[in-house]
C-alpha cells in the first residue's frame, strides 16, 4: 500500500477528501436546506413520503463514497504508518469518529428502510415513529462528527 500511496498520493488524498465532503456536505444540505422545506408540506402523508424519499436517495448516493473514504483511509494509514508517528492519537481519534459515523449511518439506514416499508404498507404512524430520531438527533450527530473529522484531517496534513 505504501507504493500505491507513493505513486498516487494526490489521487488518494483527493478521493478521500471528496468522499468526506460529499458525505458530510450531503447531510448538511439535507438537514439545513431540504428538511425545513419538506416540513412546509401540509399533508402529513406527503411530507413523510418525501422525507423518506430524500433520505433514501441521500443514503444510497453516499454509500459508495463511504466505501471510498474507508479504503483511502486504510491506504494512507498504512503508507504513512499513521499509528506510529507523532500524530498517532489524532489518527486513531479520526478513525474512531468515522467508525462511529459509519455505525450511526447504518442504524439510520435500517430505521429509514423499515419506515419506508411501513409507509408503503400504509402504516404512517409506524413509519413516522421509526424516522423520528433521524432529523433532530442522528443526522446532526453525524454532521458534528463529520465536521470534527474534517478538522482533524486538516490537522494531520499539517495545515
Amino acid at each position: 500500500m505504501a507504493d500505491l500511496f507513493a505513486h498516487y498520493t494526490h489521487l488518494v488524498i483527493f478521493l478521500h477528501v471528496l468522499s468526506a465532503v460529499i458525505w458530510v456536505g450531503g447531510m448538511v444540505a439535507v438537514r439545513g436546506v431540504v428538511h425545513p422545506v419538506l416540513q412546509r408540506i401540509e399533508s402529513p402523508e406527503q411530507r413523510l413520503g418525501k422525507t423518506l424519499e430524500v433520505t433514501g436517495r441521500l443514503f444510497h448516493w453516499v454509500m459508495p463514497f463511504i466505501v471510498v473514504l474507508v479504503l483511502t483511509a486504510m491506504v494512507m494509514v498504512v503508507a504513512v504508518e499513521g499509528h506510529r508517528g507523532d500524530f498517532r492519537f489524532v489518527f486513531m481519534l479520526k478513525e474512531g469518529i468515522w467508525s462511529v459515523m459509519t455505525l450511526n449511518f447504518g442504524y439510520m439506514y435500517l430505521l429509514r428502510r423499515h419506515a419506508w416499508h411501513l409507509f408503503l404498507a400504509g402504516d404512517l404512524s409506524g413509519a413516522k415513529y421509526h424516522v423520528r430520531l433521524l432529523p433532530n438527533i442522528l443526522l446532526p450527530i453525524n454532521i458534528f462528527l463529520g465536521l470534527t473529522a474534517l478538522w482533524l484531517g486538516i490537522t494531520l496534513r499539517g495545515v
